[in-house]
């Protein structure tokens, strides 16, 4: 990539609970490339894997077997640069699912923002601690590199109040319980890519494991599913989704529940896992579907969740112009995208067939009143910018 201004090599890690996403990055001022990218699986079990690939998708290797922790994942990943002669790293750049009420902008980190992180666990349980774990980690291996936390909140921050406020008590209110919103980096790679076609009334259905539809008019978001924690909203894998509240109070008061068991219940025995009793992998639930009742029902009710946040998106805008999926099933879920659509034939969205099984933008069919795409999550290439605008340039030479 040629570029006037100065270039940052910069690696960005994308951590989940029991993975982490890579990719370094060569970022200047007229443009981005990717250098590598690469995914350790299934941290802390004996079936790990660990792959990677160069810019070209030529696989650079393909590992199994147990990667015991997030730390041996750097070093891995350290490793991986080291032996594909790839430059040095100049900066790294985090996902952070959840800043709190506090930490709202991408920033650098220092002191002050790991302090702050470390309060904002109890608003992700699920996500802060093993992120944390990478910052910590990276910062070990790769000493002295300039590390930025790049938020999924920030896109939401705008929310107006309609959407932002949760309806308890005002002194709860102000202690930071609202709604956040997150998949933010995902929603900003979609804006970004659609560039100069961005329309303005998009609804953005993020599905994955974790899964949110959000409404963003003229590029802003405006209203999205999920709320105070990565949690609510729609059926996810093993996420339970928007619960009746009266149901965990049920389960405290006549099961003993204790705070601990429904976290637990929520987010790791609910969503697709819960409803089928098999999983909570979309892929295994279509292969089950045929001979598995429970199997079909949990792909039904995802698919009609979606649909009812789309629906309530599209209420928010007052219309829509584009629909816009992303996600690992968003992006790889031909029956599911056609499942979410063919409920929406109300308002006048309809599929081509053909050009949906191929992801053929548009995928909506020619008598449409809606545009309807397939559009890849760019995460990774959005906290490498983010990085570099945050960069402190005054340091380099």
């Amino acid at each position: 990539m040629t570029d006037a201004g100065p270039l940052l090599n910069v690696l960005a890690l994308n951590s989940g609970s029991s993975s982490l996403k890579f990719g370094l990055y060569c970022v200047g001022s007229s443009g981005i490339e990717r250098l590598v990218s690469g995914e350790a699986e299934s941290i802390g079990d004996e079936s790990g894997k660990f792959h990677a690939e160069d810019s070209r998708g030529n696989a650079l290797l393909a590992e199994t077997g147990p990667i015991p922790s997030q730390r041996e994942a750097i070093i891995r990943i350290g490793r991986l640069l080291v032996d594909a002669k790839m430059p040095a790293p100049g900066a790294i750049g985090h996902r952070i699912v959840h800043g709190g009420p506090k930490l709202r902008q991408h920033c650098l980190i220092d002191d002050s923002v790991l302090t702050q992180l470390e309060a904002a666990t109890a608003f992700a349980p699920l996500h802060i601690p093993s992120a944390l774990s990478v910052i910590r980690f990276a910062q070990m291996h790769f000493p002295g590199l300039p590390q930025v936390a790049c938020f999924d909140t920030t896109f939401h921050v705008g929310l107006p109040a309609v959407a932002r406020v949760l309806p308890i008590a005002k002194e709860l209110q102000s202690e930071g319980i609202q709604r956040y919103g997150f998949h933010g980096l995902s929603c900003e790679s979609i804006v970004r890519q659609l560039g100069s076609g961005l329309p303005n009334r998009l609804v953005i259905a993020h599905l994955g494991n974790g899964a949110s539809v959000t409404a963003a008019k003229g590029g802003k978001s405006i209203d999205t599913s999920m709320g105070l924690t990565p949690t609510g909203g729609v059926i996810m894998g093993t996420r339970s989704g928007d619960l009746d509240p009266g149901v965990l109070v049920y389960l405290m008061r006549e099961k003993k529940f204790d705070a601990a068991m429904i976290e637990e219940l929520v987010d790791h025995r609910s969503g697709l896992l819960g409803i089928s009793g098999i999983g909570g992998d979309m892929r295994r639930l279509h292969e089950a579907a045929a001979t598995n009742a429970d199997a079909r029902l949990a792909v039904a009710m995802f698919c009609y969740s979606v649909r009812k946040q789309v629906a309530a998106m599209i209420a928010a805008l007052g219309g829509i112009d584009l629909l816009v999926f992303t996600g690992g099933i968003g992006e790889n879920d031909v029956e599911a995208r056609a499942a979410i659509c063919g409920g929406l034939s109300w308002l006048g969205l309809s599929l081509d067939e053909d050009r949906n099984r191929s992801a053929n933008n548009p995928i909506n069919g020619s008598g449409s009143r809606c545009a309807v795409q397939v559009l890849p999550s760019q995460e990774d290439e959005q906290i490498a910018r983010h990085t570099w605008a945050l960069f402190p340039w005054s340091v380099v030479g």
